[in-house]
C-alpha cells in the first residue's frame, strides 16, 4: 500500500516551538516513527512538509494521479482557513485521515474550527506524534 502523509506549516519546526503544546520531540523523530510504522505495515510512505499553502494543493493533486493510496495529512494553520486544501482534498477518492497533535479542541477558539476536515475521513487529535500512527493503522486497517 502507498501512503502519502503531508505536513503543512510549520510541522519542521517540531521540538523547537511550543513545546508545551507539541513535545519536545523534533522533526526527525516524527520521520522515523512514520517510517518505522511503515515498514511495519508493509507500506511504502512517502512524507511531505511546506509551509506553503499551494505546494500542498500540488502535491494533494499529485497524489490523484500517483498511485497514492492513503493519505494522512496534518494541514497546520491551514486546518482553519484553507477552503483550497479543503477542495483539493475533496477531490481524492482514497482514505483521508486529518492529525493534530495538540487536542484541537481545548485551544485558542480559531483552532476548534477545521474546514478541513468535513473533506476527510476521520479525524486525530490530542494523541501527539502517536496520531500518525493511529491514522496509519485505520487507512491500512481498512477502519474508516
Amino acid at each position: 500500500m502507498k501512503l502519502l502523509v503531508i505536513n503543512g506549516p510549520n510541522l519542521n519546526f517540531l521540538g523547537i516551538r511550543e513545546k508545551s503544546v507539541y513535545g519536545d520531540q523534533d522533526y526527525d523523530a516524527l520521520l522515523q516513527l512514520i517510517a518505522q510504522k511503515g515498514e511495519e505495515e508493509h507500506c511504502t510512505v512517502e512524507v511531505f512538509q511546506s509551509n506553503h499553502e499551494g505546494a500542498i494543493i500540488d502535491r494533494l493533486q499529485d497524489s490523484y494521479f500517483d498511485g497514492t493510496q492513503g493519505l494522512i495529512i496534518n494541514p497546520g494553520a491551514f486546518t482553519h482557513y484553507s477552503y483550497a486544501i479543503h477542495d483539493a482534498l475533496m477531490s481524492l477518492t482514497f482514505p483521508k485521515v486529518e492529525v493534530h497533535i495538540s487536542d484541537i479542541t481545548q485551544r485558542e477558539a480559531f483552532r476548534k474550527i477545521s474546514v478541513t476536515a468535513p473533506a476527510c475521513d476521520r479525524q486525530i487529535y490530542g494523541k501527539g506524534l502517536q496520531g500518525y500512527l493511529i491514522a496509519i493503522d485505520m487507512i491500512v486497517k481498512k477502519e474508516l
